[in-house]
């Protein structure tokens, strides 16, 4: 079972560490992006086809950053049956600062206090939309090193993505994504495969510490999203060839080995494009490619392109997508659902298209296969790396557990409420001249949050931020949950929702489940 073998049964390594459990979340509202491209005065289709975009997911100003957390993290525990002392480690990726030095980890503390767990590792991991994935990578690395105890690793991706007025305001979004790590997993890291690709350059970021909105140069941002996807895919070919050389096998590594692909999605146009971009250099890296029939059919033109060259070519970007189309229907466009209906969500982006995957499709069709992952964020920080999903998909099994929390996903999105794009604008405007003030009352009415959110109460004068969570369905008579910003926080507990439980990892005589 996942995450229960005893530490002295281990060996060198625990086996098969990965993601045993996820959770999403995103906003109970949307604004379609056909009326917002109309509402701009903007050419029919520059959204919806020129960027690949349905629907926008936002908050008002009941929700921030922390409410986001909050709310997907005890989604998670209580969806799994999880007790909060079976969690080790805790840490956020966000670029969604509010605060310049307390971490929205140590507000999801208050969640762990009826526990009394407060032996917690991590803080928060901050680089652009990298930071959800760095932290994964410090839970799988804690999980295999001198310092595990035996419990689950906790991590947690969130963000709220807005953009000032004008063309970049269609690709923001807003969600979380929380991840149970351990071993035994139905998603385990393919231990060493990962390429990795870090460099300097101002192509987003958010010198304004009072604006939410970031600084933007579009095209350089493409040219370095696309340089990163280059870098990163050659080196993860180079260190699977290593790997598959030492088992004595000389075949050559191609997008065929990868099961599905899972993209950082600022827009579904893009990972379209990346998916293009790979092929390119499976054509380039081939020493002879067949031209006359198979995927390189009619390319012998672009042989001697030098990929540097290309970021901008639309003859390549056209030839590419044409050449690719297959294999994006199979690969990755499954993974656009939550992107294509919710938009962007900067560091759980990459991992809502994963859980997109799981979503649309069953056990058996995930069993085995190899998923792709690449994770960017500007700065520029960004990796390849891959899954393998375990091969048992029997009943019951933590493959089918992790496909069944997933798969109201296309049920959930279609139950949020569309509101007009001029409501979308005010509530904007409303975030842009509130957003940093003491002394404020959220004015967003709660009764249209998703049951079970936690939302934004009041800001005191010294900026401490109080929430309460609106009762599940089951629970709507009850009072709300409350945490305070004091140390003294009222917590009304709510019954969890009946779902297959999850063992925690042995550590122990300490370690218990609440059942």
């Amino acid at each position: 079972m996942p995450g229960s073998a005893p530490i002295s049964c281990l060996g060198p390594w625990p086996k098969d560490v990965g993601i045993i459990a996820m959770e999403l979340y995103f906003p109970s509202q949307y604004v379609d992006q056909a009326e917002l491209e109309q509402f701009d005065g903007v050419s029919a289709g520059k959204y919806t086809v020129g960027l690949g975009q349905a629907r926008m997911g936002f908050c008002s100003d009941r929700e921030d950053i922390n409410s986001l957390c909050l709310t997907v993290v005890q989604r998670l525990m209580e969806r799994n049956g999880l007790s909060y002392d079976s969690v080790g480690r805790l840490e956020v990726g966000t670029e969604t600062i509010i605060d310049k030095s307390k971490s929205v980890k140590t507000v999801i503390m208050q969640l762990f206090e009826d526990s009394g767990n407060t032996d917690v590792e991590g803080i928060d991991t901050t680089n652009a939309c990298y930071g959800g994935t760095a932290a994964l990578f410090n839970a799988v690395n804690w999980v295999e090193s001198s310092s595990w105890d035996g419990r689950y690793a906790l991590v947690v991706a969130g963000d709220i993505a807005v953009y000032a007025t004008g063309s970049a305001r269609p690709t923001g979004g807003a969600g979380a994504v929380a991840m149970l790590v351990g071993p035994n997993a139905p998603l385990a890291f393919e231990r060493g495969l990962r390429g990795t690709h870090m460099q300097h350059a101002y192509d987003f970021y958010k010198p304004d510490l009072v604006s939410e909105y970031p600084v933007v140069d579009g095209k350089l941002s493409i040219e370095c999203y696309l340089s990163a996807l280059d870098r990163c895919y050659s080196v993860y070919r180079n260190k699977i060839h290593a790997q598959w050389q030492r088992e004595g096998s000389e075949k050559r590594f191609s997008l065929e080995d990868f099961g599905f692909l899972v993209f950082h999605s600022p827009y579904c146009k893009l990972v379209q494009k990346s998916l293009a971009r790979l092929m390119l250099n499976d054509f380039l890296s081939h020493p002879s490619p067949n031209t006359e029939d198979g995927p390189f059919t009619g390319l012998d033109a672009f042989r001697d392109v030098k990929p540097e060259e290309t970021y901008f070519d639309r003859d390549v970007e056209k030839a590419f997508m044409k050449a690719s189309s297959d294999l994006f229907d199979r690969k990755t466009k499954p993974s656009l659902l939550i992107s294509n209906e919710n938009g962007n969500m900067y560091t759980p982006s990459v991992y809502g298209c994963l859980a997109s995957v799981i979503a649309t499709h069953t056990p058996a069709q995930m069993a085995g296969q190899r998923v792709g992952v690449f994770s960017y964020g500007s700065g520029f920080a960004a990796t390849l790396y891959s899954l393998r999903v375990t091969q048992d998909h029997t009943p019951g099994s933590s493959l089918d557990k992790l496909v069944s929390s997933l798969c109201d996903l296309k049920v959930r999105l279609d139950s949020r409420k569309k509101v007009s794009p001029a409501v979308f604008a005010e509530n904007m405007k409303l975030r842009e001249d509130t957003h940093h003030l003491a002394s404020y009352v959220p004015r967003g009415p709660v009764d249209d949050l998703f049951p079970g959110t936690w939302y934004l109460t009041r800001v005191d004068d010294k900026h401490r931020r109080e929430y309460a969570r609106r009762p599940l369905d089951h629970d709507l008579s009850a009072e709300p949950e409350l945490v305070r910003s004091s140390t003294t926080a009222e917590h009304i507990p709510s019954p969890a929702k009946k779902m297959p439980r999850i063992p925690a990892a042995a550590a122990g005589p300490e370690a218990a489940v609440s059942n």
